[in-house]
């Protein structure tokens, strides 16, 4: 196995993790139980660590396909450019949830408050998973690619700003 195929195992779950999470958290803030909502935590945590791994891989996938037919390095830009911008958002979205865990275990007085930071950056987070899953499949299934839509017999072909590069 490559990078190509660990990418491929791993870049998944920070993008169902997010979503998965969230859902668990607004359920744990409607119930007001601090045990579903560490739950979602404990979740966001892993789900950073799964982001770091998939980031880690996301080299060597591009290295893998970027010479492949139909393919083109700006596509693969435009992934890697908003998986950074998703890594970032899980890398604290898990650091917060640290701290939710802890203010939870504590009985703080800001753990609701931080119950509410973390539902907000989950948030944040789901749009930038959406954005970078969408961008990653492009890569490979020219059919849901927007510009497909528009001009099909241009979408495959590599832009002159690819070739240059």
């Amino acid at each position: 196995m490559n990078d190509a195929h660990y990418h491929l195992l791993v870049n998944h779950f920070p993008i169902l993790g997010v979503i998965i999470g969230l859902g668990i958290l607004v359920f744990g803030i409607l119930l007001k139980n601090d045990i579903v909502k560490n739950v979602a935590y404990v979740l966001f945590v892993v789900t950073a660590i799964f982001a770091a791994v998939s980031m880690a891989t996301g080299e060597g996938a591009e290295e893998a396909v970027e010479n492949f037919p139909n393919i083109g390095k700006q596509i693969i830009h435009e992934h890697e450019e908003m998986a950074e911008k998703l890594a970032l958002m899980l890398y604290v979205l898990g650091a917060v949830s640290l701290l939710g865990l802890y203010t939870n275990f504590k009985n703080h007085s800001r753990a609701k408050l931080v119950s509410v930071l973390v539902l907000v950056i989950a948030l944040v987070a789901v749009y930038f998973a959406k954005a970078t899953g969408t961008s990653g499949g492009e890569i490979r299934h020219t059919e849901i690619r927007t510009r497909a839509a528009a001009d099909p017999a241009g979408a495959t072909k590599e832009s002159a700003e690819d070739k240059d590069e």
